[in-house]
């Protein structure tokens, strides 16, 4: 069974509950990622895996009152999350996708599927190196890789990125599947009020469901100014937060 993975919380520093704030005057950011999701080809079944915060028991009540399956797991151990959430739901191969991508592209989901499925692959993803727009990040592992990472990891980079132990790791086979053209300069996903903006204002100029990349790229081609709205955001901020962590745990631990 492949299983999407949408890790999902509330408590985000920089833009707090921003998963559960409207991009239209129907759909929260939420709401969004799952129905672009169910566009996919390829996705047997998707769950929101959240935190046994109660903070989060917000989007376990939208979870419930919209019949969608869920998990609750440890709020920064997301590897655990993640491990307990596969283990539970029996699935073979994990689509890991986050709660801040409402462009996420359900095709492109799909591509990064195929390859994983059509390679012996440990690992696909559409990030290294990152070709495609920040926000349409997709990747892809089987259980017995995520089984691995959960009981080898030990940097909390590691246990919080979910897949930083394969990368750190070199005896891992990674596939990246790349886009034509480099767009890894845009950014399309939710950490700040700017980006928020920005997808407002393009979700209200595209009518087609669900929303791909090249419907966003049309607007952009015809409005580029729209793209300095949150081009000032640097793209690895939450990754450099979790390395100096790693170095203080090295430190303690003399690793």
């Amino acid at each position: 069974m492949i299983g999407c993975i949408i890790q999902a919380r509330t408590n985000s520093k920089r833009l707090p509950k921003k998963i559960l704030k409207n991009l239209d005057e129907k759909y929260n950011i939420l709401e969004y990622v799952i129905n672009q999701l169910k566009s996919s080809k390829k996705i047997d079944k998707i769950i929101i895996a959240t935190t046994l915060s109660k903070q989060d028991e917000i989007i376990v009540n939208f979870a419930k009152k919209y019949n969608y399956e869920y998990f609750r797991g440890s709020e920064n151990d997301v590897l655990d999350r993640f491990y307990q959430c596969a283990k539970k739901f029996n699935l073979d191969i994990i689509v890991r996708i986050t709660s801040d991508c409402p462009l996420i592209d359900p095709n492109i989901v799909d591509k990064v599927i195929k390859k994983f499925m059509s390679t012996n692959n440990d690992y696909v993803t559409n990030t290294f190196p990152r070709t495609f727009p920040k926000g349409l990040d997709v990747e892809i592992f089987d259980f017995t890789v995520l089984t691995h990472m959960w009981k080898n990891a030990i940097l909390p980079s590691e246990r919080e990125h979910v897949t930083q132990f394969l990368h750190n790791n070199k005896k891992f086979k990674i596939g990246n599947f790349k886009n034509r053209q480099n767009l890894s300069d845009l950014r399309w996903t939710i950490d700040y009020e700017e980006d928020y903006q920005f997808l407002c204002k393009i979700i209200q100029k595209i009518q087609n469901r669900p929303i791909l990349m090249n419907d966003v790229l049309k607007i952009l081609e015809s409005e580029p100014e729209l793209k300095e709205i949150n081009s000032n955001i640097d793209p690895n901020e939450g990754l450099k937060k979790s390395q100096e962590e790693d170095e203080k745990f090295k430190k303690n631990k003399n690793i």
